[in-house]
């Protein structure tokens, strides 16, 4: 299941890109669903766990792709580490989503992610312990904790 926390969280990785750096393995890059969130957020092909193909940059090492892919790389493979999913687009989201209905895994967010108006879903929002299955019934409560955070 997927959970979220808003707003400043101890032990969350902030800087997913350094950490994806140090910590990948290129059998990562090669699993399944790596391919088909590679191929959806940076219309690339993996060639390997070494190699992917861009249409952009070209043949570019793991360490080239997007913060988004990476995150969501982190995520699949460290699902019990906490990582900074608001360096991840909206593009992202359907992804973690499909991780987090796989794994346990809880992200933090520092800003409103669009799960899509029409998805239905199960995200438990760790600020409170309440358990959300629509925007609708996410967005008030993310509101409150967002907004929170600024005023500090």
């Amino acid at each position: 299941m997927l959970s979220i926390i808003y707003g400043d969280v101890e032990n969350s990785i902030y800087n997913t890109s350094v950490y994806f750096k140090n910590t990948y393995e290129p059998e990562w890059i090669e699993d399944n669903l790596a391919k088909e969130m590679i191929k959806d957020v940076d219309e690339s092909e993996v060639l390997g766990g070494e190699c992917i193909d861009s249409p952009v940059l070209g043949q570019i090492p793991p360490e080239r792709l997007s913060g988004g892919v990476k995150t969501l790389l982190l995520m699949l493979n460290e699902p019990e580490r906490i990582f900074n999913a608001s360096t991840c687009g909206d593009n992202c989201a359907k992804w973690i989503l499909e991780i987090g209905k796989q794994k346990d895994i809880t992200i933090n967010l520092r800003h409103m992610m669009g799960f899509g108006k029409d998805t239905k879903f199960e995200i438990e929002v760790k600020n409170s312990g309440e358990m959300v299955h629509s925007m609708e019934e996410l967005i008030p409560i993310a509101n409150k904790y967002l907004n929170e955070m600024k005023q500090e």
